[in-house]
């Protein structure tokens, strides 16, 4: 190390967005409605006195003022990440700032504990077969969009499911997801199948769709119903008695840790979903080590931007304990990301300082 981090001095903290563009309109959820075709979304810069910079998504508040001025050392420890909660706004671009510093790639920062390329499933299959509402397109609509994903290098597919939660009377929308179901693993024998609801079934519904797919080979199941311990068990006690290996997957929506944690330990629990943005880097350093303890895996949320794509990938790579990463197709305009290697459903993170991602022209 050529410098010590308390020998850089914060000098300008700088604020811009950078914009999102999907190859397609993402259309509804079981709670929400279009996702459009990508949005702006805001960044921070951090300069210091000796010429480095480092960047990222803006992941809560920020104040200059408390920055400007202080050492990067006070700001962040590399061995943990950022100091106190008010510094979570720029958590990403200070660990980017740690590693430019170092000259060495995030994911060596975080411990360099998992293999550098992750497969990374598509997180594009939304209720094409809704749209538009004057003339539905039906299943093909999704088999469409997953036929331009495999197309893209995609190998595995999370499918939305839980129409009938909102957009269709109860049994039909059931059906549906049934049907868009048996239809993906037809078309796609091979590949890796997901299935989230976001809370979109109660357990005794999603229990009967488990039964209509028990064929199908679901690698995981998200959010089937809200967090609930003894529906949990009672999810896990019909998969174990089913022979099944499909994962159980929560976290992402409002997470109360303690309690996800607690369903954990008692079995009931196989991947933790926490928004690997509004999260945090520093928070996932805080809790792998605990969930490491208790022999589960991880996967953070990444859905909405390609960059926390690539999050994902440098915290698999770096804390380990993550077998699959949530992608968004698409492009981050201005942003040059092929130092990241995208090749049949796997992401490779590059060896190149902090997140290896040169500032947005």
């Amino acid at each position: 190390m050529l410098w010590g981090m308390g020998q850089h001095f914060v000098t300008s903290v700088e604020f811009s967005t950078v914009r999102t563009r999907y190859p397609r309109v993402v259309g509804r959820n079981a709670r929400l409605g279009s996702h459009g075709d990508g949005g702006e979304d805001g960044i921070v810069i951090v300069r210091t006195d000796t010429g480095k910079v480092g960047w990222g998504l803006v992941a809560g508040p920020v104040s200059a003022v408390d920055v400007v001025g202080r050492s990067v050392d006070e700001l962040i420890d590399p061995a943990a990440g950022v100091r106190d909660d008010s510094l979570r706004g720029l958590d990403f671009a200070l660990h980017d700032l740690v590693g430019q510093i170092e000259d060495v790639p995030v994911h060596a920062l975080l411990g360099g504990q998992g293999p550098a390329t992750v497969p990374a499933y598509d997180g594009a299959i939304y209720f094409a077969d809704l749209d538009p509402d004057e003339g539905p397109r039906g299943v093909s609509a999704v088999l469409a969009d997953c036929a331009a994903d495999a197309a893209a290098g995609y190998r595995a597919f999370k499918l939305k499911i839980g129409r009938g939660n909102r957009w269709m009377e109860r049994a039909a929308g059931d059906a549906r997801d049934i049907e868009v179901t048996r239809a993906v693993r037809e078309a796609y024998p091979e590949y890796r199948i997901l299935v989230d609801a976001n809370d979109g079934y109660d357990c005794d519904g999603f229990l009967e769709y488990l039964r209509a797919v028990d064929d199908c080979q679901l690698y995981w199941v998200e959010e089937p119903f809200l967090d609930d311990p003894d529906d949990l068990a009672r999810l896990r006690s019909h998969l174990r008695e089913a022979g099944s290996a499909t994962l159980i997957a929560e976290g992402e929506s409002d997470p109360d840790l303690e309690l996800l944690l607690e369903i954990a330990r008692r079995g009931d629990l196989d991947v933790l979903l926490m928004d690997v943005v509004s999260f945090g880097l520093t928070s996932w350093r805080s809790v792998m080590p605990g969930i490491a303890e208790l022999g589960v895996h991880a996967s953070p949320h990444a859905w909405g931007l390609p960059l926390k794509t690539l999050y994902a990938a440098q915290l698999a790579a770096g804390l380990g304990r993550v077998d699959t990463v949530e992608s968004v197709p698409g492009e981050t305009l201005g942003v040059d990301t092929s130092a990241y290697l995208w090749r049949d459903g796997e992401l490779t993170v590059p060896d190149r300082p902090g997140f290896g991602l040169p500032l947005p022209s």
